[in-house]
């Protein structure tokens, strides 16, 4: 994992770089002259946010976070405050530089609005980009970048959850579990992109909602002492849209059906923000308020009993 940072890393954000310098050199048009898409005409922010989930970053990073609190404390920082501060600061300079990036790949696809059609899949985009300024060396360096990015990924998600499965699961040995991840990989990767998209969207409209009401109760633990009670009726409560938003985008073999369009009619009419796909969160504010009136009842009880 330390060749991944020291070795892989670097040379790919060179080849990234040398891509950006010659669309700044000679860009394809302007970004800014560049109709925007149906899709993002009306509620661009929240059909973004929703585009998010296919990225998996936020159910990624809650695996990877062992392997970043496990490699910050074999560089000496044991201590909690000086591990968590470390992460902090590296976390901050990464997002920073990974926003830049995102930025300038934005910009980067308006441009070429100028010489293609809009395509549904950035790899397309990225490789007309690429043989539009390189034409067959172009192939060779995209493929390069390509390898490079998908490589250090694959091996930072397989290596987080073999890491997060054997420290839950011990039975299974970190290398045993590691095994089974690049396996698991490799099977799956082998049903091909369109059908694990088709597929794996209804588990992740189901997931996700989970992933960020558990990154934000973690963060803000200490308010409530870690209370289990609060975590129990936020999760509880977040279930219910999940399951409805993950029924309606599975395939129309199961969407369509006369069940799951009467679910489906009923979120639409009933349940707020649904028309957006964020009807999770009023479930999640009010297992919120739930979980905190629990945690202060029982201090309150706690607090009758100590001074009795």
């Amino acid at each position: 994992m330390a060749s991944v940072g020291k070795l892989l890393n670097p040379i790919f954000l060179v080849l990234l770089f040398v891509v950006f310098f010659l669309a700044f050199l000679h860009p394809m048009s302007s970004a800014g002259s560049q109709p925007v898409t149906a899709a993002y005409q009306n509620g661009s922010f929240f059909n973004g946010f929703l585009e998010g989930y296919n990225t998996m970053d936020a159910l990624a990073g809650l695996a990877f976070g062992v392997t970043v609190v496990t490699a910050v404390n074999q560089l000496g920082k044991t201590n909690p405050f000086s591990n968590a501060k470390v992460t902090a600061k590296a976390g901050f300079l990464a997002e920073s530089l990974v926003g830049l990036i995102y930025v300038v790949l934005i910009w980067l696809g308006a441009t070429t609005l100028g010489q293609f059609k809009a395509s549904a899949d950035g790899g397309v985009a990225f490789n007309q980009l690429m043989t539009y300024y390189l034409g067959a060396t172009g192939h060779a360096l995209l493929a390069t970048l390509l390898t490079l990015t998908c490589l250090t990924t694959a091996m930072g998600l397989v290596a987080a959850f073999a890491q997060d499965f054997h420290k839950h699961f011990p039975a299974l040995s970190y290398v045993q579990w590691l095994g089974l991840m690049c396996v698991a990989s490799f099977l799956t990767a082998n049903f091909g992109l369109d059908t694990i998209i088709q597929w794996s969207t209804p588990m992740l409209m189901f997931l996700y909602p989970f992933a960020m009401v558990l990154i934000l109760l973690s963060v803000f633990s200490p308010l409530f002492k870690r209370d289990s009670m609060v975590y129990f009726w936020v999760v509880l409560l977040t279930t219910v849209p999940a399951l409805m938003d993950m029924l309606a985008s599975f395939p129309p073999v199961v969407s369509q059906s006369a069940f799951a369009k009467m679910v489906g009619n009923f979120q639409q009419s009933y349940l707020p923000l649904a028309s957006i796909g964020m009807d999770w969160v009023p479930f999640a504010v009010v297992g919120l308020l739930l979980g905190l009136m629990c945690h202060w009842y029982k201090n309150k009880k706690y607090l009758q009993t100590v001074t009795e």
